[in-house]
């Protein structure tokens, strides 16, 4: 895979000591076991994958590379870069600028932009509408544009099942910048409609099999439809692709639902179900896969607690903590300063977005065993300042390059 020019500031020479060791003597990804750091009285237990996956990656360098090469240049952001507050204060610290927050609100007007501006279009890619808005400005995209990669196989492969007469539905969280741009992509070639979760996708299917009236279907979907988005028949042919982020098992879920009511209503077999129904499991990221399931297999360990890392309004980092959550305490943090003490933790709720502090979270026994993981836009190097931070408490920070030794071997 390629290698990117990210700055070192993000880099840890414990982390990449470790997944440099675990990519040599594992090179097809088969083991999904943690990574044991024994302090003694800590134990630390790393997932198997976490931290920058390839589209944060390009992003960044895209990014940094842009600010080298436009000196004297107004340079600006459609949105975040990605969901990471060190990496999107460090742009804003160079002079980079952002038009809109992360629920597209307008924070600088297009109006302001000139064809002398570069604009940046973040990881999560934009709207077919802001980018032709861009293009009529005379700026620049296709230079600047650090979509992820992974995010555009999601519009390609609706395009292709566009061709073919099926409609899209999206499994996305409506108002995140990615399920924006995958709905936009998506629309402009075939009906799209939105579901953020399977209650939303129960209520769907009631539609398809005529159990609601179609018109409650407009109040109930508002916003979350194409213009002429017709519910009596586009959706008797149509396939299921996700914002990348979202947790992976929800969308196969999601995905063999209507897949099983599409059977159901038209009295289909699983070797003409494609009739209706477009195969598109393809579309699930790999980072964000292999993240999800490093952590399935963490929480095999026999632990006391979990901290995840990561930006608060990261999708899939919030996933992270949701499959945590559901075995063992979870502390969900996006810099090592929320540990503010060997009793008291500052940690966030991932559902409502706030911080909250909570006393005596590590138990008063030994050794303490603590499950860490990251998201795909958590630095490595906020990753061992938590590490150095726990480890601080048990008077054991001098095995640190004692472990960078033991895995550069």
């Amino acid at each position: 895979m390629k290698q990117f020019a990210v700055p070192n500031i993000y880099r840890s020479e414990l982390i990449s000591a470790i997944k440099n060791k675990r990519k040599r003597e594992d090179k097809l990804k088969k083991d999904f076991s943690p990574t044991l750091l024994d302090f003694g009285k800590l134990k630390i237990y790393l997932a198997r994958h976490f931290g920058f996956c390839y589209g944060v990656e390009n992003a960044i360098e895209i990014a940094f590379r842009t600010i080298e090469e436009n000196p004297g240049k107004r340079i600006f952001l459609l949105s975040e870069m990605i969901h990471n507050p060190q990496v999107n204060a460090d742009l804003k610290e160079k002079g980079i600028e952002f038009l809109q927050d992360t629920y597209g609100k307008q924070l600088i007007s297009f109006d302001e932009l000139n064809e002398d501006d570069v604009v940046l279009i973040p990881a999560f890619g934009t709207t077919i509408e802001i980018e032709k808005l861009l293009q009529n400005k005379g700026i620049q995209t296709e230079k600047y544009n650090t979509t992820c990669p992974f995010v555009e196989k999601v519009w390609n492969r609706s395009a292709q099942i566009a061709e073919k007469g099926y409609s899209v539905v999206v499994h996305g969280k409506p108002k995140h910048e990615e399920t924006r741009a995958t709905f936009s992509h998506a629309s402009s070639k075939t009906p799209t409609v939105i579901v953020n979760d399977m209650k939303e996708t129960i209520a769907l299917a009631k539609y398809i099999t005529g159990e609601k009236p179609a018109e409650d279907f407009y109040t109930e979907f508002k916003g979350r439809y194409s213009n002429g988005f017709d519910i009596a028949k586009h959706l008797q042919h149509f396939g299921v692709v996700n914002q990348t982020t979202q947790l992976a098992t929800d969308t196969q879920a999601i995905a063999e639902y209507l897949k099983h009511i599409v059977k159901e209503h038209y009295n289909l077999t699983d070797a003409n179900v494609q009739e209706r129904f477009a195969d598109t499991r393809d579309t699930l990221c790999y980072a964000t896969n292999d993240n999800q399931t490093a952590v399935t297999a963490l929480l095999n360990t026999n632990a006391d607690m979990a901290i995840v890392v990561g930006g608060y309004n990261s999708s899939n980092t919030s996933h992270l903590v949701e499959l945590c959550e559901e075995k063992l305490p979870a502390y969900f943090i996006n810099d090592a300063d929320k540990i503010l003490s060997s009793t008291q933790i500052l940690h966030c709720n991932w559902r409502t977005k706030e911080e909250c502090i909570t006393h005596d979270y590590l138990p008063a026994k030994a050794p303490i065993k603590i499950l860490i993981t990251s998201g795909a836009s958590c630095p490595d190097a906020v990753v061992e300042n938590v590490i150095e931070r726990l480890a601080g408490f048990f008077d054991t920070q001098e095995q640190i390059d004692n472990f960078i030794d033991q895995f550069s071997r």
